[in-house]
């Protein structure tokens, strides 16, 4: 099932990685300026179209639906990779400036969850 929404985020994802590279050849940029972007809007219009013209079989649309919950978390994943190597290269105020809301987080997330315990339905194991 999921097989058949893979051809078109393959081709969404190519011709925006194609337009990213064109936009930053264009502004003299030597990155790929919003393929991701570029992407994702060609995928929703193409999505779009695909229904409009019934051409979207179920199969294709859960397809289309599953690869397109986890290319936003496999991109953001990358992004983040990216942003790491650079505070490493940054110095200590960019590491700092990551490091000190993850300790934060870590001490205030326990604490909201003392606060705000779940109701139970009734069902104890």
């Amino acid at each position: 099932m999921n097989i058949y929404g893979l051809a078109v985020l393959a081709l969404s994802f190519l011709v925006g990685q194609w337009m990213g590279e064109f936009l930053g050849s264009l502004i003299n940029i030597n990155a790929n300026v919003g393929g991701v972007g570029f992407a994702m809007i060609i995928l929703m219009f193409l999505k779009e179209w695909l229904v409009k013209n019934s051409l979207m079989s179920f199969e294709m649309e859960a397809g289309i639906d599953f690869w397109n919950k986890l290319y936003i978390p496999v991109v953001i994943a990358m992004a983040a990779s990216l942003n790491v190597k650079s505070a490493l290269t940054s110095g200590t105020l960019a590491i700092a400036a990551g490091l000190l809301p993850v300790l934060v987080s870590f001490w205030v997330f326990p604490l909201i969850l003392k606060k705000f315990k779940p109701k139970s339905d009734g069902d104890s194991l």
